[in-house]
């Protein structure tokens, strides 16, 4: 259905998509394990979430990285929860402030991290459409 040979997605361009992936589940990871191990009952849920996506980022990565046709699959997926989570997990944290009364990857739309977190979903899916068709159908 989507004929695309399967090394382009972390190859070229993709291999900064993939860099930047990396660089921001080293974050997230580091500072959920932070939030978590210092002051987990403060925000539990915020802290978890942002472990969640920590996981998500790091999934993501390797699917990427990858390129076969089940990690293009899996990048679908992962990515696609990304940007889920991203904007709900957003919009909760300006509804619900103090829930999340210190920054998280994703609250405020990734405000504490350059709203990169609210942009790279949709470059990654914007990467995967281009260049992981044939990776998910073959």
């Amino acid at each position: 259905m989507w004929p695309v040979a399967e090394s382009t997605l972390g190859s070229g361009p993709g291999r900064i998509l993939v860099a930047v992936y990396a660089v921001l589940a080293l974050a997230a990871t580091g500072r959920s394990i932070m939030q978590i191990a210092l002051s987990f009952d403060r925000a539990p849920v915020a802290y978890l979430l942002s472990a969640l996506a920590a996981a998500i980022y790091i999934v993501a990565t390797v699917a990427l990285a990858r390129g076969s046709r089940t990690s293009a699959k899996v990048a679908w997926v992962s990515i696609t929860t990304e940007l889920v989570g991203v904007l709900a997990v957003g919009a909760l944290s300006y509804a619900v402030p103090a829930a999340f009364p210190d920054k998280t990857v994703w609250s405020h739309f990734g405000s504490g991290y350059g709203f990169v977190p609210l942009v790279l979903p949709v470059l990654g899916l914007w990467w995967l459409r281009r260049h992981g068709r044939d990776n998910i159908t073959g």
